[in-house]
């Protein structure tokens, strides 16, 4: 199939040179195409036309792009999706003055989903997630990352990731699965943490790698949760089983989460909210991304992770909403960029980068997509707008009107 997205206003193409990321100063150049149109073959961005040449080439189909701007298909590079229950009980208490960590210390938090997880068949979580991803499809997101971790045991880890895969079949976005089974250790294993993280090394992870139901291993790394070093004793056991490496850490305190993922070579930190200088440093000019979550920080009401510094230290910046139902039931990723222009001081074409190119680089998935460059997969946002700087000036507002995937057109607004 010969394709043609024509007539836009602009395209963003996020252009990497093949480079595949951007760091620091890297991330302000997204390169804005004025009077081309996009030609794809069989899903692979083919080049770029003339407007003027349109006419003289023919298509299998054209796609009118008319007054409106085409980005790389965004990516959303951390969520947990598949989910049961609700804490909006637990959000009253915040909003009253409990901290997320006296929450989870009182048996909330984390574990409370974890029970509804428990009790929901795979047939339920399949449901309740269904309308979730169509929320994701319908922002112009082509890529989507769910994480395992509110079952935390053998059956629910294995039932949360069979989910994850059913629902990649049923939809025609990727989705990307990561193992999550240690976000915090469930109330049967409160008082033998050793135990747990034998079921998580010697059953669920072998059983993951030779049923491919995951691409990543993630952990917690925090005093309410994990530690470094029992964080290093999982992640040992994940690389052995092929699986890559991510981790959430310095969210609430710093307990040498950064440096272990480092020293594993983890493919993303995740969170960041209490990083201090030295941390940036670290990050500084490595191959790792910095995935900042501003949602959270807005749904806690705490501090922000140090976005400008990282950026300005040459970090490799990603953005996502850590879409959950505890600490970001937000799945707005529109918000996120507003969020981290508005509170981390990202400039507009910062914030792009960071939804697109260098989400990707934190799926390890950059060399296929996150922009638009010959060669790559076809994977476009469509926005109806003629100004990319209205994706973060208009708050909370989706302006996508298409989605496309592989050169197909999967959503259309009506």
């Amino acid at each position: 199939m010969r394709n043609l997205f024509a007539y836009p206003s602009q395209v963003i193409t996020v252009n990497t040179n093949g480079k595949n990321y951007k760091r620091g100063t890297e991330m302000s150049y997204i390169e804005a195409l004025t009077d081309v149109s996009i030609i794809t073959e069989d899903g692979i961005v083919k080049e770029f036309i003339k407007n003027s040449e349109v006419n003289s080439q023919k298509f299998d189909e054209v796609i009118d792009c008319t007054n409106k701007i085409i980005l790389p298909g965004l990516v959303e590079c951390h969520t947990h999706t598949v989910f049961a229950g609700n804490r909006s009980n637990e959000f009253r208490q915040k909003i009253s003055g409990t901290s997320y960590e006296e929450i989870a210390k009182q048996g909330g938090g984390i574990n409370a989903t974890v029970q509804a997880v428990r009790n929901s068949s795979f047939e339920e979580l399949l449901q309740i997630s269904k309308p979730r991803i169509d929320y994701f499809i319908a922002q112009g997101i082509t890529t989507l990352e769910i994480k395992s971790g509110y079952g935390l045991s053998y059956y629910d880890e294995i039932k949360l990731l069979q989910v994850i895969k059913r629902l990649n079949e049923i939809y025609p976005i990727d989705i990307i699965p990561t193992f999550l089974g240690a976000h915090t250790f469930p109330p049967e294993y409160k008082n033998d943490h050793s135990e747990y993280i034998s079921v998580v090394i010697n059953e669920i992870i072998p059983y993951i790698a030779q049923n491919n139901l995951a691409v990543f291993c993630d952990a917690f790394c925090e005093e309410t949760a994990f530690s470094a070093k029992e964080v290093e004793k999982i992640f040992d056991e994940a690389k052995k089983h092929g699986l890559k490496l991510k981790l959430h850490t310095d969210q609430f305190n710093r307990i040498g989460g950064v440096e272990t993922a480092l020293k594993m070579n983890a493919v993303s930190v995740d969170h960041l909210e209490v990083a201090d200088i030295n941390i940036v440093e670290r990050l500084s000019n490595s191959e790792t991304t910095a995935v900042l979550l501003p949602g959270v920080s807005f749904f806690l009401n705490y501090g922000y992770a140090p976005a400008r510094d990282l950026i300005d230290n040459n970090a490799v910046v990603a953005l996502a909403t850590d879409y959950n139902p505890g600490s970001s039931n937000i799945a707005d990723l529109n918000l996120i960029m507003s969020l981290a222009a508005i509170k981390m001081k990202m400039k507009v074409e910062e914030t792009i980068s960071a939804v697109t190119i260098n989400a990707a680089n934190a799926l390890s998935l950059s060399d296929k997509i996150g922009s638009i460059e010959p060669g790559k997969n076809a994977d476009f946002s469509v926005f109806d707008t003629s100004d990319y700087s209205d994706l973060v000036y208009n708050v909370a507002k989706n302006l996508n009107v298409m989605t496309i995937k592989n050169g197909k057109l999967i959503f259309r607004r009506n």
